[in-house]
């Protein structure tokens, strides 16, 4: 790739948001356009930033096609496509009819409603399809806190010598010379 030349307006605004923004991938877009605006290299640019070169010429492209708006949105990443939420809106009101139930009526053996229980109850709901992250967040949405159960059952007590009538402080007897 050629040297990049920003014109002198851009090369001053993009100086300008180096030193304000609180965003860091804002930050790196736009030293990498000023580091190229120098006379860098795209692969000297890939390496310092630690990314591969194909990054830097898409982080070109963006910013040149982008022409028509400021320079702090031309250099923000773009609205990130993927799979969209699909039980956000539903996991909600159902964890909550759940978690009011005692997980007893429901056919379950525990006495406490947990994640990974929760999870299964919704699965067996028709067209819904869920994960444990997705409810464990959903339960943290709502307020949710429940804790695992300890088990201490193979643990003493600190007193439990008081508590079958010796002393606490165990074989310290005191013994004085024998005649």
């Amino acid at each position: 790739m050629t040297r990049q030349t920003l014109p002198t307006k851009e090369k001053k605004a993009s100086e300008w948001l180096v030193t304000r923004t609180q965003d860091a991938q804002q930050l790196r877009r736009v030293q990498a356009l000023l580091w190229l605006d120098q006379g860098d290299t795209v692969p000297e640019v890939a390496d310092r930033l630690r990314l591969s070169r194909q990054v830097i010429y898409k982080w070109v492209a963006q910013f040149h096609s982008r022409q028509s708006r400021e320079s702090a949105p031309r250099v923000t990443p773009g609205a990130r496509r993927g799979r969209p939420r699909t039980a956000h809106g539903i996991i909600d009101p159902l964890s909550v009819t759940v978690i009011e139930r005692d997980p007893r009526d429901l056919g379950s053996r525990s006495t406490v409603w947990t994640a990974p229980l929760v999870t299964q109850y919704l699965w067996e709901e028709p067209d819904l399809t869920v994960s444990r992250p997705s409810v464990s967040r959903a339960m943290a949405r709502l307020g949710f806190r429940w804790k695992r159960p300890r088990h201490r059952l193979a643990r003493r007590p600190t007193t439990w010598r008081q508590a079958k009538g010796g002393s606490n402080a165990g074989s310290t007897t005191v013994s004085g010379p024998s005649c």
